[in-house]
């Protein structure tokens, strides 16, 4: 089972961190706090990682997990292409709880499922998730828990639910946030976007970026 390490003290940060890249380094799972919830991390660039952590929350590829990125760059170097109105969102939002779907670069080497081409990019706004990001790239992140159970709040109850297939799990404190708020931007620049999941960020202030003829919420579920 997966140790817990208390991000609020110096020495089990540092010793939580280092071993957490470690566990990424060699394709396993760890758990890491973010500005929503607990999630459960793997290499976004290991193809059986990633299967891994589709697998320990109940799902199968065709469910496939987002990317979390540690910085604005990351944007341009996994998306084929970043057009205006996305720009506009990820500096507006990010780090923050909007979750972009683009399409991915086609020459990289990303198998996180059944994307269809694409991938959903998020950067959280949490010190301890943005810190790991820099040190590993880009990590496939999904909601620590098994699918049809509450998101975990806190490490306590990420490692109740997913202890035996995770090897750290990094305790940033209690999470309460608002699941984020998922974006489809694979039809722009000539469809619209379309909200997929409603979350932290409101339709209205997604409209106040890009135009209020260039959003369609007319799928938006709930989170």
């Amino acid at each position: 089972m997966g140790a817990i390490y208390d991000s609020s003290q110096p020495d089990s940060l540092q010793t939580g961190m280092r071993l957490a890249r470690a566990a990424i380094g060699r394709g396993e799972l760890v758990v890491l706090p973010t500005d929503t919830v607990y999630g459960i991390a793997a290499d976004a660039f290991n193809a059986e990682a990633v299967l891994a952590l589709v697998t320990a929350k109940g799902r199968t590829p065709a469910s496939p997990p987002p990317v979390l990125i540690g910085n604005l760059p990351a944007l341009d170097a996994l998306a084929e292409e970043v057009h205006d109105e996305v720009r506009a969102l990820a500096t507006r939002f990010w780090p923050g709880a909007l979750t972009i779907i683009v399409p991915a670069r086609a020459s990289l080497d990303l198998d996180l499922g059944e994307t269809r081409g694409s991938v959903a990019l998020r950067m959280p706004d949490d010190p301890v998730a943005l810190e790991l990001l820099r040190e590993t790239g880009p990590l496939a992140v999904s909601s620590a828990n098994r699918t049809g159970e509450p998101p975990a709040a806190t490490a306590a109850e990420a490692q109740a639910a997913l202890g035996e297939a995770v090897a750290v799990i990094l305790d940033g404190g209690e999470r309460g946030g608002v699941a984020s708020t998922i974006v489809d931007a694979t039809a722009v620049p000539d469809g619209p976007l379309r909200i997929v999941r409603a979350g932290a960020i409101g339709a209205e202030d997604i409209r106040a970026i890009v135009g209020a003829d260039r959003l369609d919420d007319s799928a938006a579920g709930t989170a």
